[in-house]
């Protein structure tokens, strides 16, 4: 088959991007704002450099594709806060430009990476799809309004679309200094170098951390399915970050206390995913255990560190 991924240069598309690439024919779209060559050298695809917000090169580079993995976005809350504008010109009219080039082109599906920021904050844990949306900031709001694209092409044009809210992501490739790095890399980081973690509050907000690699093959498997819909991809457990600050430094084998911050303004306290639609419907089931995802983190950014 023949795949495009928007945003295959990125930390989640190049991890997708290697995977598909072992059996099937794969064109990479990225303009590289935060993507990296790096991330898919070695790997036989083709590379287009582009933008989303280039409808007449996605309906080239779209031209006898199956499926579209749709990855490609501006993903910094406080990005979007400063420049809501241009967040929204890549966030939904890039993504009302891949519907339309996907369309024109016949392709089967499309693939969209969502987010689970759509929910905002609430007290229903763990969060289902059936919890009302509350985005809390332009970036979630234009992330929900490309889902609403998706729904609505699905609807009225007949594109299969499926969209998959992705939890807290971590894993190899993923750039420690990039807004989405969230916690981990940087606790990876810190520990690695002998210095203690920084944990903004008590430490006891809870996350869901999805490994990378589950959520590859999340996209995989709704690649597959000849469902659509929308489906949360997460672990299905939540982790205080005091507990994962802890097991990171036991993975490493440095014992460092962590230091404590004030918290950071905004951030919610406890987060959840419930992914028994995901289980029922797709049969989406996450492999990777906390520890198992994190030694795998780790050893990745041992090996880049020293590259």
């Amino acid at each position: 088959m023949k795949f495009a991924v928007t945003g295959g240069c990125g930390f989640i598309g190049s991890n997708l991007v290697e995977e598909l690439s072992k059996q099937h024919e794969v064109v990479v779209i990225d303009d590289l704002s935060s993507g990296s060559l790096k991330n898919i050298e070695n790997l036989d695809v083709e590379f287009v450099r582009g933008s989303i917000t280039d409808l007449g090169m996605l309906k080239k580079v779209f031209k006898d594709v199956d499926v579209v993995f749709h990855l490609a976005a501006l993903v910094s809350v406080q990005e979007s806060i400063e420049d809501p504008i241009k967040t929204n010109n890549v966030n939904v009219n890039g993504t009302l430009n891949v519907l339309i080039a996907a369309m024109d082109n016949n392709v089967e599906k499309v693939v969209f990476s969502s987010s689970c920021a759509v929910y905002g904050d609430t007290d229903k844990l763990p969060i289902s799809e059936g919890v009302k949306p509350n985005p809390k900031s332009p970036y979630a709001v234009t992330k929900l309004a490309a889902e609403k694209y998706c729904k609505v092409f699905h609807e009225i044009y007949g594109l299969k679309t499926i969209i998959l809210r992705y939890f807290n992501v971590y894993g190899p490739k993923q750039d420690v200094n990039s807004e989405y790095a969230a916690v981990i890399p940087k606790f990876i980081e810190r520990i690695l170098n002998g210095k203690p973690p920084i944990i903004y509050g008590d430490g006891k907000q809870t996350r869901d951390f999805v490994f990378v690699k589950d959520v590859v093959k999340a996209n995989l498997i709704a690649a597959k399915s000849n469902k659509t819909g929308t489906f949360n991809i997460a672990s299905g457990e939540g982790l205080s970050i005091v507990n994962l600050a802890k097991i990171i430094s036991e993975i490493v084998g440095k014992n460092l206390k962590p230091i404590y911050d004030k918290p950071r303004e905004g951030d919610i306290r406890h987060s959840v995913g419930d992914i028994s639609k995901a289980k029922s419907v797709l049969g989406f089931e996450p492999e990777y255990t906390i520890e198992e995802g994190l030694k795998e983190s780790i050893e990745w950014f041992k090996k880049a560190t020293k590259s």
